[in-house]
C-alpha cells in the first residue's frame, strides 16, 4: 500500500518542468531584458540634462557652446551649494524643481535674491508655488516649433523655437510672456525680483520660467532656434551653476514624508476620470449578454472514468484535498443511506446517518476482520463521524487512505446488506 502511494503520488521530473516551466520562461526574459538595458545604458552614467551626459537626453552639448563662449560651468548637487555659489554675475539653473522636497525648496528659495539670473526648468505647480509664489502652472501644452510673440531680447533673436509643455500666468506688471501656447506662456521672464515681491541688486536681475526642457537636450538643440534661445538664457552671464537635484542629498530629508498625491504627475485627475470611464464602459460591453445560463448539450459523450480522472487531476493540481475528500464522503454517504433505511434528506446528515451505521449489526454478518475489530463497539459513532463528516487530510497519502477506508466500509456494509437480506416472493418459487 505505501510503495502503490508513493508511486502514485510523487511528482515525475517532466510535471515538475511542465509547471515551472512558465515561470522560469518569464524569468529568463527578465534577466535578458535587463541585461540588455543595463549594457545599452552603460556607456553614459548620467541622467536627464546632465552637462556631463552625451545620451540623446543630456546636455553635454549644451556645456560645450557655452564653454567656447567663455561661460564656466559648475555643478551643484545641493541647494547649499546652489545657493553659496550664485552672485550678480551667476546664471543659476535648476535642472529639476519638481524632484525638490519642501525643505530643499525652502532652502533654494533665497538663491533665487543672489543678484543674477535663475533658469527653473518645467517647474509644476508644487515648485511654482514654493519659489515663484505669483506664478501659477497650467495643465501642459503639446511641444513644437513656437514663435516667441513677446519683446524679450533672448526670444526675439532666438526665433522659432521647441517649446510648449508646462504653461503659466503671473500676476505681475514686469514680466514678459513669450511663446504663446493657447493664450498662456511657455517661456515667463520675471524681472526685479518682482516673483516674491523683493528687490535684487542689479536691474539685470530675473527669473526665466522654462515650460519644456527640450531645447537643452543634445538631440534637439539644433532643431530651429534651440541652440540660440538656450545660449543666450545661459550665457548671459560668466558663470553659471547647474543644479542637479541628487537622491543621495542629505538635505532632501529622508524623514520628510510626501503624500501620494505629491508624487503624481499633473493631469493625473483627468487620466484617472478616463480610465474610469473606460473600465464601466469595458463592463457594460463584457456583461451585454445578460440572463440566467442556458444548458447546452455536449457534442461528444465523455466516459464517466476519463471525468473522475480529469477532476481528479485538477484537484491534484491545485492541491485540493478538501474539496476532493468531501466529494469521496458526499458520495459515500449517499450510497450507505439507503443501505442501512436512512432518507436521502438525512444521508448528510451526521446524527441520522452514523446511529444508523452503528446500529446495523446483524447477528448472522459475517464477523469483522481483525484490522476492523471494534466496528460496532461503544466507539463506533465517533470513529463513523470521524470518517464521514471528519476534517480534510493533511497529505495526499491521508487522502488515498480516506478513499480506502470509505471503500472498505461500503463493501463490508453491502456485504452484510446482501446475506441478511429476506428473498422476495419470486427467489422462494424459484
Amino acid at each position: 500500500m505505501s510503495t502503490a502511494s508513493a508511486t502514485s503520488l510523487s511528482p515525475t521530473a517532466r510535471q515538475i518542468w511542465t509547471r515551472a516551466r512558465g515561470l522560469l520562461i518569464a524569468a529568463a526574459v527578465l534577466a535578458v531584458a535587463g541585461v540588455a538595458i543595463a549594457a545599452l545604458r552603460s556607456g553614459d552614467a548620467y541622467g536627464l540634462l546632465d552637462p556631463r551626459s552625451t545620451d540623446d537626453h543630456g546636455s553635454k552639448a549644451t556645456a560645450e557652446l557655452l564653454k567656447q563662449r567663455g561661460v564656466d560651468t559648475e555643478i551643484a548637487l545641493t541647494p547649499g551649494e546652489a545657493k553659496k555659489a550664485a552672485g550678480p554675475d551667476t546664471t543659476l539653473l535648476v535642472s529639476d524643481p519638481d524632484a525638490l522636497t519642501r525643505r530643499q525648496l525652502s532652502e533654494l528659495r533665497p538663491a533665487l535674491r543672489h543678484g543674477g539670473r535663475t533658469v527653473l526648468i518645467a517647474p509644476g505647480s508644487a515648485s511654482v508655488k514654493a519659489l515663484t509664489p505669483k506664478v501659477r502652472a497650467a495643465a501642459p501644452a503639446a511641444i513644437q516649433p513656437t514663435p516667441p510673440d513677446c519683446d524679450f531680447p533672448a526670444a526675439e533673436r532666438a526665433g522659432d523655437a521647441e517649446l510648449g509643455g508646462v504653461r503659466y500666468s503671473v500676476d505681475a506688471d514686469h514680466a514678459d510672456l513669450c511663446y504663446l501656447r493657447q493664450g498662456l506662456p511657455s517661456l515667463l521672464r520675471l524681472r526685479d525680483g518682482t516673483e516674491d515681491g523683493g528687490s535684487r541688486s542689479g536691474p539685470e536681475a530675473d527669473t526665466v520660467l522654462l515650460g519644456a526642457p527640450d531645447p537643452l537636450y543634445n538631440q534637439r538643440l539644433d532643431k530651429h532656434g534651440n541652440a540660440s534661445l538656450v545660449l543666450q538664457l545661459l550665457g548671459s552671464r560668466s558663470h553659471l551653476v547647474w543644479y542637479l537635484p541628487s537622491p543621495t542629498d542629505a538635505s532632501s530629508g529622508k524623514g520628510e514624508e510626501r503624500s501620494f498625491l505629491d508624487l503624481l504627475p499633473a493631469g493625473w485627475t483627468w487620466a484617472t476620470v478616463q480610465l474610469a470611464i473606460a473600465a464601466v464602459l469595458a463592463a457594460l460591453w463584457r456583461v451585454r449578454r445578460l440572463g440566467p445560463l442556458v444548458p447546452e448539450q455536449l457534442p461528444v459523450s465523455v466516459r464517466a472514468s476519463e471525468t473522475t480522472e480529469g477532476r481528479a487531476r485538477l484537484y491534484r493540481r491545485a492541491n485540493a484535498r478538501d474539496r476532493a475528500a468531501e466529494a469521496l464522503r458526499s458520495a459515500t454517504r449517499a450510497r450507505l443511506a439507503p443501505l442501512v433505511g436512512v432518507s436521502a434528506a438525512e444521508a448528510h446528515s451526521p446524527e441520522a446517518l452514523t446511529q444508523a451505521l452503528a446500529a446495523s449489526s446483524p447477528s448472522h454478518a459475517a464477523p469483522p476482520a481483525p484490522a476492523e475489530a471494534g466496528l460496532h463497539q461503544p466507539s463506533d459513532s465517533a470513529r463513523l463521524h470521524s470518517l464521514l463528516f471528519g476534517t480534510a487530510p493533511a497529505t495526499d497519502a491521508e487522502l488515498v487512505r480516506l478513499a480506502d477506508e470509505l471503500d472498505q466500509l461500503e463493501r463490508r456494509l453491502s456485504d452484510a446488506t446482501s446475506v441478511t437480506r429476506q428473498p422476495t416472493d419470486k427467489e422462494r418459487t424459484s
